[in-house]
């Protein structure tokens, strides 16, 4: 059942209290921690009362996730701290002597809030003081930004993912255990370790390879067909996977023979560790390859407060930041964002130009920032269709042939559908919207300077194309476009920062799986508005939450 929190204090607890400095995490914790977390909100995760043993009390479980996120500590360190750090008793209202708690309880506290109907209830009680605040009452503008956040695992070879799959499928699948030790011929998976063989010889390793995928295929066909709950199955169809995505058929073999080799290209979405399955490869650019999840968030850029936030896997379509931010977008619109409920009202002084564009109650329309990462049709359409305004880099153009004719230079009539190119061909658009010039090119004085394809140019213009040719327009033309972006957009990197980062250094996630790591994200956003609300004079005055500044 649900334990309560006592608010009797002690004399000496008081004194010590004074010691933690005003207007920190600890002392507004210390003074509101039960009005920002309170016991109700928690209720539905425990029995009735008079059923079971009381439970920690929630108030200063969600105090102790606040302050464990915000520091960075793993389980252990948190519960050490809550335990010898005079600051941590403070803001989790205990006595001086009080012993603590085993790290463990951390672990059930985040379980059993992960499993309820309300999993982000540490977020939205966040939320709901924001909004209360008022502090992004008139401000319209949502810059959006993504940063990739090291996994809580090693990547691991294929030779290792070959020998971890099978152990797992050994160790949840009911039977398998036998089954491997019958079927597989190529190492003894009872053994841990890797396999032991001259690691200098490459003739040595591809059979080696060859013997693991042999094994591996052996023991999906021998299990294949049996009706497995979903851990059994997961580690079956993880262990196919394994065997398929880094290994091709040796020199000179269809595959059929059972001789394969590590395979000359890397799988699309390759699965990196058998530990973490989700956790991805990707890269920044060419030369820097980073291992994990994409953290993905919104956030007013004057005020700092974020706004949305997504923790996602690192690759994918679904997954890009264009994509993620289009559910940003669509949950401004449902009034899910941070400050759907404290935007309305008059635009403040702050609020970006232009027209209401179709926006209710006469506000000014949600201006938009991203880099040329985020300047897609797509997400420019769904922009302009939420009747919103998009203040987004356009992506550079680069034509076929250096200093030729670019996409611009063509011109397309939806209206006729027909693409025009610049020597003045005309040609009509196909079902699939491509524009083929072909046979026009063979003679054409301009072919030089527009393509060097044997059969003609081609062009695919996107459905919103308008919207992308009149953004770099508007980009080129100075017309302001350029300079609102250079004020604003840059201030999201402050967030970024603030959330991949802790007292100078890159952080590492501490858990396995998408759906962890985003709840984490979800902590950590709230303690960070939290800490910038304190910073403005958060406060508590007559029953509502306040700014003193």
């Amino acid at each position: 059942m649900q334990g309560f929190e006592g608010m009797d204090g002690e004399l000496l607890d008081t004194a010590v209290g004074q010691l933690v400095p005003a207007g920190s995490m600890f002392a507004f914790l210390a003074a509101h921690r039960a009005e920002v977390f309170p016991d109700a909100d928690y209720a539905d995760l425990f029995a009735p009362p008079g059923v079971g043993r009381p439970s920690l009390p929630a108030t200063r479980m969600a105090a102790v996730l606040v302050l464990q996120v915000l520091h960075d500590y793993s389980d252990r360190e948190a519960a050490e701290a809550a335990r010898f750090d005079v600051r941590w008793k403070v803001a989790a209202g205990v006595p001086l002597d009080d012993p603590g708690f085993d790290p463990s309880s951390l672990v059930y506290w985040r379980n059993r809030i992960a499993r309820s109907a309300r999993p982000d209830r540490i977020n939205d009680a966040v939320r709901k003081v924001v909004r209360e605040t008022g502090v992004l009452r008139g401000r319209r503008r949502r810059a959006v930004d993504s940063t990739i956040l090291a996994d809580a695992v090693a990547t691991q070879d294929t030779v290792t993912q070959l020998v971890s799959a099978i152990r797992r499928v050994a160790r949840e699948v009911p039977g398998a255990a036998g089954q491997i030790a019958a079927v597989c011929t190529g190492h003894d998976y009872s053994r841990p370790g890797k396999p032991v063989i001259d690691w200098d010889d490459p003739a040595a390793k591809d059979a080696l390879v060859s013997a693991l995928v042999n094994d591996a295929n052996a023991v999906v066909a021998a299990l294949q067909g049996r009706d497995l709950e979903e851990r059994a199955a997961s580690a079956l169809g993880l262990l196919a996977l394994v065997a398929g995505q880094d290994v091709e058929p040796a020199g000179g073999s269809d595959g059929t023979g059972g001789r394969w080799r590590i395979a000359r290209k890397v799988a699309e979405d390759r699965v990196i560790s058998t530990v973490d399955p989700d956790a991805r490869h990707t890269r920044k650019s060419p030369e820097a390859r980073r291992d994990g999840y994409r953290a993905h968030l919104a956030a007013d850029p004057e005020t700092g407060i974020i706004t949305d936030e997504k923790l996602t896997g690192a690759t994918g379509q679904d997954n890009s930041d264009p994509a993620v931010a289009e559910e940003f977008l669509a949950a401004e619109a449902a009034g899910d964002g941070a400050g759907a409920a404290g935007a309305a009202g008059q635009p403040g002084p702050d609020a970006s130009p232009g027209g209401s564009d179709g926006s209710d109650g006469g506000e000014e329309p949600l201006a938009w920032y991203g880099d040329s990462a985020y300047g897609t049709g797509d997400l420019r359409g769904a922009i302009c269709d939420a009747g919103h305004r998009a203040v987004i880099k356009p992506k550079p153009l680069r034509p076929p042939v250096q200093g030729g004719f670019t996409v611009d230079d063509f011109t397309v009539s939806e209206e006729q559908g027909t693409v025009t190119c610049p020597a003045g061909h005309t040609v009509p658009l196909s079902r699939t919207r491509v524009a083929t010039f072909g046979v026009l090119c063979r003679n054409c004085p301009l072919r030089e300077r527009c393509t060097t394809c044997k059969t003609g140019r081609k062009l695919v213009p996107h459905p919103r194309d308008d919207l992308l040719r009149a953004a770099r327009a508007d980009w080129a033309a100075g017309s302001g476009l350029r300079k609102d972006y250079t004020a604003h957009r840059p201030n999201v990197e402050r967030a970024i920062a603030q959330v991949a980062t802790w007292r100078g250094r890159r952080l590492k996630l501490r858990y396995r799986g998408t759906a962890r790591n985003h709840a984490w994200l979800k902590r950590r956003t709230a303690a960070l508005n939290l800490r910038n609300l304190l910073g403005k004079g958060l406060t508590r005055r007559d029953g509502a939450w306040v700014l003193a500044t």
